[in-house]
């Protein structure tokens, strides 16, 4: 076991000074915190592929992982096997998948998986609020009805009068902070959530406000060593970077268990095996505003990661060392090239995951697994739900132009033969972008524009819709970024897009396809010059006016391409300042859409009819061919 020690890696246990403690008194004082955060309502497990040494070859070996059963398990074992634990959740443990609000009422499958665990906090992140002061006190609910007492905590919510959770009517429902005891250790524990992301793009009521969250983090910290209470433990929903810029405030604080920004915490490796690009430390070290040491973790997203940290504290409270694993969950089902391994090849891989020293073969908790099998019932049964009418085959086309096989999707013949998806390109990639602006302007928050690559949808739809029809439209499970970009940038995505299709190497899979703007295409140029003509529709008045290359524009548009997927590298150099991840599956946003849309008289199922020309980006198309 390594451990940190005020920033300094060390193979022994070394007291931060320089010496050794022959004090016996302190040797216990050790305090192990197993964390989650920003789950997401993402319950069930996924494949995963790694790329590990078998056989001394880089080989890419695909298991089952992650999935909130999987979390109970490890927590539960990690749990076993240490003293003085303490179980955090960090927020947003709600929005982004069916599970959600297709399971039974919102929220109801995320708090019950909660209560297979009994944390001993968990607090309000953003998405807590997705569904109102109203919609947030009915989860809140559905988590003080299990088997758990749970503290709920956010330290900078001010419940507005009239909400549903203002402390008259709702009295600890959630709480500034909580005290717990651990070997005989009073432990603190503040919760913190974002305050100008929840207001601007979440939706709490209007007169629910948030405090600056170092302004309330300080008054909490300093009621509660007016209390006795020396070890402090910020339970903090405002993002990675936040969290170190925030330790520097403060005082008194002495470990900050965070969430919000998703971020994956460990070594190198992890980039490597393919698990994802580390975005620090785990943990990272860092001090407060008197120069004391405050250790930082997070478990990434998703029920992939629970991290386990282990914080040692001397007589006074204050933080002598820290160290932790971040464990990725996995299962041992291993295969290669969708082939069982061998037991030759287990034991290789079984070697290789153990080196790895993050990687975790965990079986899914059987008592989590069965309270999650009703609710995963009720998605399967949603899938087979007719949720919609096409009254007119909705074509899919990826590119507008020449009939060449790749520029098709599945449509019909009679749909492919069609003049209208030559000029303009598919009628539901175009409904998809459209759905997404008007939702966003509907729930979260607003935007101008929005962007859908034409590969990222996959099939048309005609006739009568079911759910599992809506999601193979968009079946790959990204979730919603909101943008702030210049219009500028904005000729940039377009021309990034048509270049991914148009250059050397191109495919069809990039052509963009935006929502509230529209645009001349000229397959034959070059790259800079393909895209003209672009207007913008005004969201309130209907009117369309030219592009400002000056003006900020929100763009609401897919993780997928806010991270330079299909060649979008002009929306990957957005600075972080002008990015927000919404938190919302791209399904549920389309959902969402259908069940706005009027409906249609013969079958009592919202019609999914196509829009009108004006509404296409695609105005006019020159062929390369």
């Amino acid at each position: 076991m390594v451990w940190a020690v005020c920033g300094v890696t060390a193979a022994v246990l070394v007291a931060c000074g320089g010496g050794s403690s022959d004090n016996d008194s302190d040797k216990d004082d050790v305090l192990t915190i197993l964390h989650i955060n920003d789950h997401h309502s993402t319950l069930a497990s996924k494949t995963a592929t790694l790329q590990l040494p078998v056989d001394g070859k880089t080989t890419a070996v695909t298991v089952d992982a992650a999935g909130f059963p999987r979390v109970t398990a490890a927590i539960d074992a990690i749990a076993a096997q240490s003293t003085h634990v303490l179980k955090l959740h960090a927020g947003d443990a709600v929005t982004g998948t069916l599970y959600f609000n297709r399971a039974g009422a919102d929220g109801e499958a995320d708090m019950a998986m909660l209560n297979t665990v009994c944390f001993d906090a968990y607090t309000l992140g953003n998405h807590e609020f997705d569904k109102g002061d109203t919609g947030l006190k009915g989860i809140l609910d559905r988590l003080k009805t299990g088997r758990c007492t749970t503290p709920v905590l956010s330290a900078n919510v001010q419940f507005g009068a009239n909400s549903a959770l203002n402390p008259s009517r709702a009295p600890n429902m959630v709480s500034p902070s909580t005290v717990v005891e651990r070997g005989g250790q009073k432990i603190g524990i503040v919760g913190l959530t974002i305050a100008q992301k929840t207001k601007a793009s979440s939706s709490p009521d209007k007169d629910t406000l948030f405090e600056d969250e170092a302004v309330a983090a300080q008054r909490e910290i300093d009621k509660l060593q007016a209390q006795g209470v020396k070890r402090i433990v910020l339970l903090s929903h405002i993002g990675y970077d936040n969290d170190r810029s925030i330790a520097k405030k403060l005082r008194g604080v002495d470990v900050i268990v965070g969430g919000d920004s998703h971020t994956l915490l460990g070594p190198d490796a992890m980039k490597t095996i393919g698990v994802g690009t580390p975005g620090g430390a785990y943990p990272t070290n860092t001090t407060d505003l008197d120069g004391k040491p405050v250790c930082i973790v997070q478990a990434w997203e998703y029920s992939q990661v629970v991290g386990e940290l282990k914080v040692k504290f001397d007589k006074d409270g204050v933080v002598r060392q820290c160290e932790g694993t971040p464990h990725v969950l996995i299962g041992d089902d291993f295969k290669i090239a969708g082939t069982a391994a061998t037991q030759t090849q287990r034991a290789s891989i079984i070697s290789s995951v153990n080196a790895a020293g993050f990687l975790r073969i965990t079986a899914p908790s059987a008592q989590a697994a069965a309270v999650l099998k009703p609710f995963s019932d009720k998605v399967a049964s949603f899938n087979v739900t007719k949720v919609a009418y096409a009254p007119q085959e909705l074509c899919s086309r990826r590119v507008p132009g020449g009939e060449g096989s790749s520029d098709y999707s599945r449509s019909s013949a009679a749909c492919n033969a069609e003049g209208s998806v030559s000029l303009r390109g598919g009628d539901i990639q175009q409904l998809v972008a459209q759905s997404y602006l008007e939702v966003a302007n509907a729930h979260y928050g607003g935007a101008d524009i929005s962007l859908q690559s034409g590969g990222g949808v996959r099939i048309p739809l005609n006739g009568e819709v079911t759910a599992a029809n809506a999601i193979q439209v968009l079946p790959f499970g990204n979730m919603l970024f909101r943008l702030d970009v210049t219009g500028t940038e904005v000729k940039g995505m377009l021309e990034d897009g048509l270049e991914a299709v148009y250059g050397a190497g191109g495919s069809t899979g990039p052509y963009p396809y935006t929502g509230g703007m529209r645009f001349d295409v000229n397959a034959k140029a070059t790259l800079g010059s393909r895209v003209s003509g672009i207007e913008v529709r005004d969201t309130t008045t209907g009117q369309w006016a030219a592009l400002d290359p000056g003006k900020t524009y929100r763009l609401f548009v897919l993780s997928f391409n806010a991270n330079g997927g299909d060649g979008y590298k002009t929306l990957a150099s957005v600075p972080a300042a002008r990015r927000l991840d919404i938190g919302v599956l791209d399904a549920d946003v389309f959902f969402n859409y259908i069940e706005s849309q009027p409906k249609d008289a013969s079958t009592g199922l919202p019609a999914l009819k196509r829009l009108s020309t004006d509404l296409y980006s695609t105005k006019s198309f020159v062929d390369a061919r």
